[in-house]
């Protein structure tokens, strides 16, 4: 019996492995060696070892890239959270009139592919005849210049907030109907208050919910490119090539023709990525034991 059931599993799991293999495993691999290498004019692919890594480390534009990334996650991420708890909490005490029809709106935007919705914000951020560049003539104001290079990293975060916020509100949402009713009940019963039970109930059960939503903003915040590689076509000037580190990477591989080095510079990506989350992991888990 246990036998077959044994059997049945690997039937189960095998398609799943030979899949993340082919497509995850072997790829990786693959980088990892074309890493190891570096393209000369005179004697083809050499073996190079971590040179492409060395010079990663001490390059300007891949660190600039970084410093953007690391501004764009203290800043975006606890504005794109906040008001995702804030939207889930809001919904779950069930005063918001039409809260289905409300929770549809508000994770719309998720819905909506990021390069649509980066080229719909690049109009409306439009210097000469964008939306609001309108709204502020009609104003008899003078219009920000919201793709500006002091400015479009702001810019860039209002996009990445529109598109997610619904997203990471639902998560946290779902993670709040688990809670049993009995436990809001009792609160009641002693007196608290939704302020209270909000604070005292809600917000400690949804420390796992706010963790995996974290991680996922980290991930989502050192692989950012498709915002900042679009409007790099709008303000080429604010932007650059080098915005973030994917998108300085994309432009190596596919403008500069350093396959070797781009390989070794989303290496380093990758590491950085593992390392942090990792570390916001385990500092979570740590904070959430009893004394």
């Amino acid at each position: 019996m246990r036998a077959g059931q044994t059997r049945t599993a690997w039937i189960l799991v095998i398609p799943f492995l030979v899949v993340f293999t082919a497509f995850f495993i072997v790829p990786l691999g693959y980088s990892a060696y074309l890493s190891m290498f570096t393209s000369k004019l005179v004697g083809g692919e050499v073996f190079s070892g971590f040179d492409n890594y060395t010079r990663a480390l001490h390059d300007p534009a891949f660190w600039a890239g970084m410093r953007r990334v690391v501004i764009f996650l203290l800043v975006q991420v606890p504005i794109m959270l906040g008001f995702s708890i804030a939207l889930a909490l809001a919904l779950d005490s069930g005063r918001v009139r039409g809260g289905r029809v409300v929770r549809m709106l508000i994770f719309v935007p998720y819905a909506v592919p990021s390069v649509v919705a980066t080229l719909m914000w690049g109009y409306l951020y439009g210097v000469d005849n964008g939306l609001i560049t309108q709204l502020f003539d009609k104003a008899g104001l003078d219009a920000p210049n919201l793709l500006s290079e002091h400015t479009v990293l702001g810019s860039t975060m209002n996009i990445v907030c529109w598109e997610f916020i619904g997203y990471n509100m639902i998560v946290l949402y779902a993670a709040l109907r688990t809670i049993p009713n009995e436990i809001y009940e009792a609160a009641e019963v002693d007196g608290a208050g939704q302020w209270r039970i909000a604070l005292r109930i809600k917000l400690p059960a949804l420390r796992p919910a706010i963790l995996l939503t974290v991680i996922f903003s980290i991930i989502g915040s050192f692989q950012l490119f498709n915002e900042p590689n679009l409007l790099f076509n709008i303000a080429p000037d604010a932007v650059g090539t080098d915005f973030t580190p994917n998108l300085y990477a994309y432009n190596v591989a596919f403008k500069n023709q350093e396959i070797n080095y781009a390989a070794a510079i989303a290496f380093l990506l990758g590491m950085v990525i593992m390392i942090v989350s990792f570390a916001v992991q385990i500092a979570a888990n740590r904070k959430g034991r009893p004394a």
